[in-house]
């Protein structure tokens, strides 16, 4: 059997904390990523609108410039990120 992984391909930002995310499965989606956006790492993402649009692809991934980056699976599959395994965080439920 062989598995292969959807990851991130290209990413545009879009207003606010909206990004239009290309998978490598050819979908395509709008997600809002300001939840997903918590902890000290992402404080000055959220803080800093050009940070915030600095992002990148890299290895199948969202990065930024200071190391914060989001789980492709996170993204491609609306899972709730392990850090807020206890919150109420889901963002895609309608964006399947």
């Amino acid at each position: 059997m062989t598995w292969s992984f959807v990851r991130v391909q290209y990413v545009e930002p879009r207003e606010g904390y909206t990004v239009d995310v290309h998978f490598t499965d050819g979908s395509q989606r709008e997600i809002n990523l300001a939840p997903y956006l918590q902890g000290p790492i992402f404080e000055p993402i959220r803080k800093d609108p050009s940070l915030f649009r600095s992002m990148q692809v890299e290895e199948g991934t969202i990065v930024w410039p200071n190391g914060a980056d989001i789980d492709p699976d996170v993204l491609f599959y609306c899972l709730t990120p392990a850090w807020a395994a206890t919150t109420e965080t889901s963002n895609c439920e309608n964006q399947l």
